[in-house]
């Protein structure tokens, strides 16, 4: 019977693209089948910490703001499955939706528990769900207003696999944060001499060692970025972040977990190892974190009096463009004159690539086969274009 259900949620989901116009019911019922499972999944966190909370989330779902918004979110996800019910044929997203909403209820009116110390495992499905509403809630409206003539449907082809890697990055955040952690606290064990300019570092002030941690990072991960696309073997984990074939604020999150830690890990090294203060470090990574979003929205504004000194989304979506003119160009994260520096930029006048991805499109669908993808034997392919682009 789940299986079915499971099937049928699918089928209904990937329903072809007439059946999921406006007006149809698709629209809102996706949203009510997003919202009423952020609801529960919120709450879950809330009332079982020990199994689905980060720790640093602590005083959040303390406070009263926390269990408001999730009654939000469920009376929200209850009036779009309501709508899907009345304009959709298929209703099994709505009446999907209006059991989560019905399951967040009771399980809201039973309370909490209190578990083993011994059962905490800790998945970050708060930190998976807050990092979905307010990317998407910020992101989305912003790409309908400045996505000019290049419009896409919000939920547009491979989008559940993309929201996969931002569930397991979601899911996972300890996990991840230690393995990236790891190096830089092994090399401030072995440094403990540099005290005194770490000491100098942190005292400079903040605004100052905001734009040092932008240069720094931005070096730090040319050279990594670079590498990803010269070696063979790390190019097949880099490839399936180039594999997206569509550029939204969804997009950015389809990186390899390898890839992840090992960009994460190295890039962090000198910044902690020379004293960054606290504030500063949080800043910055708060900062990033928004700009990996914004540089592979669809966002398409003139940008001539912003391009030469900052990294746009025009810009970066060159680095994924299927052109030939697209290859192994812009890796620069914050200010594109590193790529003049070292002869990599490219930006044409006011154009725009012709579409994505990778020339053969090797990497397979699906979020397991291209976890696997990289250690598979076969010979790893270029990152060329092999195929004329579409037409724009």
């Amino acid at each position: 019977m789940l299986n079915a259900l499971r099937l049928a949620i699918r089928n209904d989901l990937e329903a072809p693209e007439e059946a999921r116009r406006f007006g149809s019911g698709y629209i809102s019922g996706v949203l009510a089948l997003i919202l009423g499972g952020c609801a529960l999944l919120l709450l879950l966190s809330q009332q079982y910490p020990a199994l689905f909370s980060v720790d640093d989330l602590a005083p959040l779902r303390s406070n009263p703001i926390y269990i408001a918004a999730v009654q939000v979110l469920a009376l929200m996800g209850f009036v779009l499955a309501c709508v899907n019910l009345v304009l959709r044929r298929n209703k099994v997203l709505g009446f999907t939706a209006l059991f989560l909403v019905l399951l967040t209820t009771t399980l809201g009116a039973i309370g909490s528990a209190t578990l083993p110390r011994a059962a905490q495992v800790n998945l970050g499905v708060d930190w998976f769900v807050l990092n979905l509403l307010f990317k998407g809630f910020l992101f989305v409206p912003l790409e309908k207003l400045f996505c000019g003539d290049h419009k896409q449907p919000l939920f547009r082809d491979d989008w559940r696999e993309d929201l996969s890697y931002f569930l397991v990055s979601g899911l996972f955040i300890q996990v991840m944060a230690f393995l990236s952690l790891a190096p830089s606290m092994a090399v401030l064990a072995h440094t403990t001499g540099w005290q005194g300019l770490r000491d100098a570092v942190a005292s400079q002030p903040l605004a100052l060692q905001f734009i040092e941690l932008m240069l720094l990072s931005d070096f730090m991960q040319y050279g990594f970025h670079r590498l990803f696309h010269q070696i063979p073997f790390l190019w097949k984990f880099h490839a399936v972040h180039h594999s997206a074939r569509t550029m939204d604020w969804l997009a950015g999150s389809k990186m390899h977990i390898v890839e992840i830690i090992g960009l994460r890990g190295l890039t962090i090294i000198p910044m902690y190892a020379l004293g960054f203060s606290q504030d500063a470090l949080y800043g910055y990574i708060f900062f990033v974190y928004l700009v990996s979003v914004w540089v592979h929205a669809n966002l398409r504004f003139n940008d001539r009096w912003l391009a030469p000194f900052v990294v746009t989304p025009r810009f970066h979506h060159w680095h994924h463009g299927i052109e030939k003119e697209a290859i192994d160009v812009n890796f620069a994260v914050h200010f594109p004159w590193i790529d003049k520096l070292f002869g990599t930029y490219y930006l044409p006048g006011d154009k725009w690539p012709s579409g994505y991805g990778i020339g053969g499109h090797p990497v397979p669908k699906g979020y397991f086969q291209q976890l696997v993808y990289p250690f598979k034997g076969e010979k790893a392919q270029a990152p060329a274009c092999t195929e004329t682009p579409p037409a724009a």
